[in-house]
């Protein structure tokens, strides 16, 4: 019985140090981002425009797929239920509440936390085990400065620009079915598609792509930077950064969903 309680209590104080440390990068990206470059002699900024190509641009041809078939998926599976009750025009409000709602922002994040997240946390661990962010602090250059703020600034700008193409292309995927295979009339279509998406909806996906932006720049950089024990430890640190994105980005979509939608907000 107090082996079980020890390990309870080591998971716990193991995940409060967790914590602690990941709020405590937060705090120094942000001093970085808007502190940092106002300081005299500070360097100047490297390296943004490069990760925002990486992370945006070639991540355009997933998320376009991805998105496309979603919606496609949505409108297949609602069609024969709203056709038994007469009323299968709706398929199209369906289908573009939900992508922008939900399915644009956590499916977009979830793709891109296995692509960036994990490469983000691979590169830094190989970097960490080969001493070259030592090596870095030796010439008097902050880590944080230079390897980690990059990637969070080019996350939280491009997550929500493809979260934006996921919602248009998701909805595109549902026009297809609609207009092709259920026969409905294009401007009707297009029509009740805007009569029924408010911005309230688009609104909140964006904000939600932005928090998850966030979160797998964090993870992914502090799994990437606490690496140890060489090409093993890179691929632990990998993969349990991978496996926290995507828990912590249901667990975000959860509580911003009550917040927007259960509040007065």
């Amino acid at each position: 019985m107090k082996n079980i309680f020890e390990s309870i209590g080591g998971v716990v104080l193991g995940t409060g140090r967790r914590i602690i440390a990941v709020l405590a990068l937060l705090f120094d990206i942000l001093y970085w981002i808007f502190v940092g470059p106002f300081r005299k002699k500070a360097p100047k900024r490297e390296g943004i425009f490069e990760q925002m190509l990486f992370v945006g641009v070639k991540s355009l041809l997933i998320v376009f797929f991805v998105a496309l078939f979603t919606g496609i998926v949505i409108a297949m599976q609602t069609a024969p239920q709203l056709q038994s009750l007469g009323a299968v025009i709706y398929v199209a409000g369906l289908v573009a509440v939900s992508i922008t709602r939900e399915l644009g922002p956590v499916l977009t994040g979830l793709v891109i936390a296995g692509r960036v997240g994990a490469s983000i946390a691979a590169e830094l661990g190989t970097m960490k085990v080969t001493e070259q962010v030592e090596a870095l602090e030796g010439m008097a250059f902050n880590p944080i400065r230079f390897l980690v703020v990059p990637r969070f600034l080019a996350l939280v700008i491009m997550l929500p620009c493809l979260t934006i193409l996921a919602d248009a292309v998701g909805i595109f995927g549902g026009y297809l079915i609609g207009v092709f295979n259920l026969k409905i009339n294009p401007a009707l279509y297009m029509d009740t598609t805007f009569r029924f998406l408010t911005t309230k909806d688009v609104v909140t996906g964006i904000v939600k792509s932005f928090v998850f932006g966030a979160i797998i720049a964090l993870i992914g950089c502090y799994y990437g930077l606490n690496t140890s024990g060489g090409a093993e430890g890179v691929g632990k640190s990998t993969t349990v950064s991978i496996v926290t994105s995507f828990i912590l980005i249901i667990l975000a979509d959860c509580v911003l969903t009550a917040v927007f939608f259960f509040t007065n907000v």
